[in-house]
């Protein structure tokens, strides 16, 4: 079974940088698409951003254009989640997540495999 482990989280100041990175087990994990998705305490779980396979077509939710990137190096099996100018608003836990079906979504159900998450928390 595909496991996804992520990290990179932690405590950081207003206006500060953080790059997660979420590693497969899969041998199959360039023909995944690799998705983002964040948790904060009393909210639904959101989608963060998206990369497709092989192209590297990338995708995001409007509240972080700009400020977040996500990449993949599919030789090492890895996505990342680089966070800029990063805001109180972003504190949660964030989860990646892997979908086998070609084409991105932003929909929770629409992805197979999940990590446990990270904690991301922006101080002011």
């Amino acid at each position: 079974q595909v496991q996804l482990v992520e990290s990179g989280g932690g405590l950081v100041q207003a206006g500060g940088s953080l790059r997660l990175s979420c590693a497969a087990s899969g041998r199959t994990f360039s023909t995944y698409t690799m998705g983002w998705f964040r948790q904060a305490p009393g909210k639904e779980r959101e989608f963060v951003a998206a990369i497709s396979r092989s192209v590297g077509n990338t995708y995001y939710t409007d509240s972080v254009k700009g400020r977040f990137t996500i990449s993949r190096d599919n030789a090492k099996n890895t996505v990342y989640l680089q966070m800029n100018s990063l805001k109180p608003e972003d504190t949660a836990a964030y989860y990646c997540a892997a979908r086998i079906k070609m084409g991105h979504t932003i929909l929770i159900r629409g992805y197979d495999y999940w990590g446990q998450g990270t904690q991301v928390t922006v101080s002011s």
